[in-house]
């Protein structure tokens, strides 16, 4: 409940008429400061006109005042600086360490405001905003939209900049991990990712000429060989290949429990996935330089879309064969390896070379790219939020998964706007 003080009062959302002190004096609010996010006063710096006399220092915000004794407030020096002491519930007078009273007002705002609130942060609906969207200004809308494309993009790049770090500036092996991340599309991105990190691609390059080892490796690491499809000829192989492997070199594989197929549609099996990973590897692993070189979102959409050999052509998973088993990749698949996994590799390459060309290639690229069909692109559609491309569709899903999801409507400037509204209205 402090924390929506504090919004009010930074954003000067409330009845400028009511701003009377308990002891009536008339307030006016020049400048509501700076928020404070460590510890001392909630707002430094700022500039209040009492009856007349103009105050510069700090304010403190409660929902009662009696919590400034609570705690310990008059008894630390770091608070004689406040000028003004912001309640909800103006229930004590409240004292500086000399016993000199400090100003104090109770913060009102409109009804309608905390209805708007408690519609937004408490309802029980996916997105409790949807009705009045029509009232946000378009203008609103969009450069909001940008500003999230750009928040959830450069939250992937915030990845690439540690597994740079990680692996010493190799790009190659920034890729490999980006791109095993990738695979696991949503329900397994953290285990493929633990894959591609305890089998590194040096390990993988000494077998490359051999697409049965590299399998071997990445099966046997993923803790998928355990034995249970012994009957099967391609499988027996795996498990003889991991085994002198994993001796050679001391390997330790992830937990087979790791991966998630519960619900799964068998394309979405790990086990295709984890062979398409070795297919990239098979001959060596290059795709970085390749995806630099690729001229336009054709030739990169044609880097992924590779056929499986082999076992893969008519198997989901280790056992049953499937007459159906298709590409190793559908469009739309390949659509998301290009959203998650080249696009942030173009604009970190870009940001961390200065090479603005790069960054420009990311944001085209996304720009070029079928908006993703799921539940949250079709519920924001639903609501009226046009969504043409894949930079937007990214926008939508961080914006439900950051602040609708989180209920932080009002750090969300559609939030604002509808409680901004609502919080001057009569």
């Amino acid at each position: 409940m402090e924390g929506l003080l504090q919004y009010i009062w930074q954003h000067k959302l409330w009845f400028s008429e009511d701003m009377v002190t308990g002891d009536g004096r008339r307030v006016r609010v020049i400048d509501p400061g700076l928020l404070n996010t460590d510890a001392g006063p909630d707002f430094f710096n700022a500039k209040v006109e009492i009856d007349g006399h103009t105050w510069v220092g700090n304010v403190e915000i409660h929902v009662r005042a009696s919590d400034w004794k609570r705690h310990h407030h008059d008894e630390d020096p770091a608070y004689d600086s406040v000028i003004l002491h912001v309640v909800e519930k103006d229930d004590a007078p409240v004292h500086r360490i000399n016993g000199e009273l400090i100003p104090q007002v109770e913060l009102k705002v409109s009804p309608r405001f905390n209805e708007c609130y408690d519609r937004l942060v408490n309802a029980r609906v996916e997105l409790p905003c949807a009705a009045r969207l029509k009232e946000v200004p378009r203008l609103t809308v969009t450069e909001w939209i940008e500003a999230l494309a750009f928040e959830r993009l450069h939250g992937k790049v915030d990845r690439v900049r540690d597994l740079y770090d990680r692996f010493h500036g190799s790009w190659e092996d920034i890729c490999y991990v980006m791109l095993a991340r990738t695979l696991g599309f949503g329900i397994n991105n953290d285990a493929f990712e633990r894959l591609a990190r305890v089998t590194p691609l040096r390990l993988l390059h000494k077998h490359s000429d051999s697409i049965l080892q590299v399998e071997a490796l990445l099966f046997g690491q993923a803790g998928l060989l355990g034995g249970a499809h012994s009957e099967e000829p391609y499988y027996r192989q795996l498990m003889r290949e991991y085994a002198f492997l994993a001796n050679k070199f001391s390997l330790r594989p992830i937990e087979g429990t790791a991966w998630r197929l519960f619900r799964s549609r068998p394309q979405n099996f790990p086990y295709r996935r984890i062979a398409l990973l070795a297919q990239f590897v098979h001959g060596g692993f290059n795709l970085m330089d390749d995806i630099l070189h690729a001229d336009g979102t054709k030739q990169l959409r044609e880097l992924f879309d590779l056929e499986l050999s082999g076992y893969w052509t008519t198997h989901y998973s280790f056992g049953k064969p499937s007459p159906s088993a298709g590409r190793a990749l559908s469009s739309s698949s390949i659509d998301i390896v290009l959203i998650n996994t080249v696009a942030p590799l173009y604009y970190a390459r870009g940001e961390m070379t200065d090479d603005y060309q790069m960054t420009d290639r990311a944001i085209a690229l996304l720009e070029d790219i079928r908006p993703e069909k799921n539940s949250i692109v079709a519920m924001f559609q639903a609501a009226g939020i046009k969504c043409d491309d894949a930079l937007t569709s990214q926008a939508l899903i961080q914006l439900r998964r950051n602040y609708c999801e989180a209920r932080k409507c009002i750090y969300c400037r559609l939030g604002h706007r509808l409680l901004a509204t609502d919080a001057r209205a009569t």
